[in-house]
């Protein structure tokens, strides 16, 4: 809970200040006035260390969990006003106990639970949000929620697919860069001491070595431009518009990487809309919340030009199709499911099949990484090894000769 500093009136008139704890400041509100008290000005208390910036983002596993406890109520007939009320008791993530305790106070001054949760994209994504107002007209909120966490909880085991499946090679790529930068920054300065104290002529695999150790010893701030070229790079692709752009498009043209991604947007894709049209959004709404959701700008601007067409009569399969985002095994279930009138089963099954290719495609992807990487660090090992190695050999050689 958060404290809130209150000046309030007495009964007697006098004048109080206090702090109060309470979620938000209506319900403090709420509460200095079942004291008999009457709130001049209640405002939040902040920490010394206590600052906010953006709000933090709701993980998506309060949000399912949230989504189903939701349609539990609802389905037991419990007002949806008292059922947020109990599960912001409930949810063990503090910021989303102030969002519900917020979204309580909408409802209470009349609005509708979806303009309530309008209000908090930080919790409740674009399509969530479509989906919602399209459920409250038809009056199927239960249903609904219930659709919505099965799909957020589809969606979050995909991201943990993709987490854990490169995990490994990150770690083992990361222990290989430390281990690198400890031969060439501690070991080699070592050795080139004792090489130089004995004047021994070096092979050339060690003069190799000595003058990699010597760039990073000497011109060690040719390196550290270098890294912050690349970390500029990083900030730029992620914080102007241009530079999302380019690096949306070389992600997708990377070898096997971009193809892992690309299938992983279309999986997500297939079951945002299946679940917005499932729901009874319209299409054109749908697709647009779709696109708006897509984080690739590549594919939404593709769906973005392919919704201009459909609203100009063209269907949905063909600018789908004409796009040339989706594959043909796509683009032949969206054509049968427009002409037969099961686009939401045509797109469940796309997302299944969508699914199983990531799978593969991840499995695949980690089978070319780890070896690659480990291939990587036996080469550097082994030239470290070759170089030092023969450079005793010589030593000893000349010592032996002479």
């Amino acid at each position: 809970m958060a404290k809130f500093k209150f000046r309030a009136i007495t009964p007697e008139g006098s004048t109080v200040t206090g702090i109060e704890n309470a979620v938000t400041a209506s319900m403090a509100r709420r509460a200095l006035v079942e004291r008999n008290l009457a709130p001049i000005d209640v405002t939040e208390k902040k920490g010394i260390l206590q600052f906010e910036i953006t709000r933090e983002k709701v993980p998506r596993r309060e949000l399912m969990h949230f989504s189903r406890q939701l349609a539990v109520f609802m389905k037991a007939g419990i007002p949806v006003l008292e059922a947020l009320e109990v599960l912001s008791e409930e949810v063990g993530n503090k910021g989303f106990q102030r969002i519900l305790a917020e979204m309580s106070e909408a409802l209470r001054a009349g609005e509708t639970f979806a303009s309530a949760a309008d209000a908090h994209p930080e919790a409740f994504p674009p399509y969530y949000l479509g989906i919602l107002r399209s459920a409250e007209l038809t009056g199927n909120l239960d249903t609904v929620l219930d659709q919505l966490a099965d799909y957020i909880e589809r969606d979050t085991e995909a991201r943990r697919k993709i987490t854990s499946a490169l995990i490994y090679p990150a770690i083992v790529l990361l222990l290989s860069i430390v281990a690198i930068v400890v031969i060439t920054a501690f070991v080699l300065p070592r050795f080139k001491t004792f090489f130089h104290s004995l004047h021994a002529k070096l092979p050339l695999p060690t003069r190799i070595l000595i003058s990699i150790a010597n760039f990073f010893v000497t011109d060690w701030f040719v390196f550290a431009g270098i890294v912050v070229l690349i970390v500029l790079a990083a900030i730029l692709s992620t914080s102007t518009r241009r530079g999302r752009e380019v690096r949306d498009v070389i992600v997708l043209h990377v070898p096997v990487l971009g193809d892992v991604i690309r299938t992983a947007i279309l999986e997500r894709f297939c079951r945002i809309l299946c679940s917005m049209i499932g729901a009874g959004v319209p299409l054109p709404e749908a697709l647009q919340v779709t696109g708006n959701a897509t984080t690739n700008g590549v594919f939404r601007r593709g769906l973005s030009t392919a919704r201009e067409s459909m609203l100009r009569g063209e269907g949905l399969a063909t600018p789908l199709a004409q796009t040339e985002l989706f594959p043909i095994a796509a683009r032949r279930m969206f054509l049968v499911g427009e002409s037969t009138g099961t686009l939401d089963d045509q797109l469940n099954s796309a997302a299944h099949y969508f699914d199983r290719e990531l799978d593969y495609k991840l499995k695949h992807f980690t089978s070319l990484f780890e070896p690659a990487v480990i291939l990587f660090v036996g080469v550097i090992v082994g030239f470290v090894a070759i170089a030092l190695v023969s450079a005793m050999y010589g030593i000893y050689r000349q010592v032996h000769i002479t």
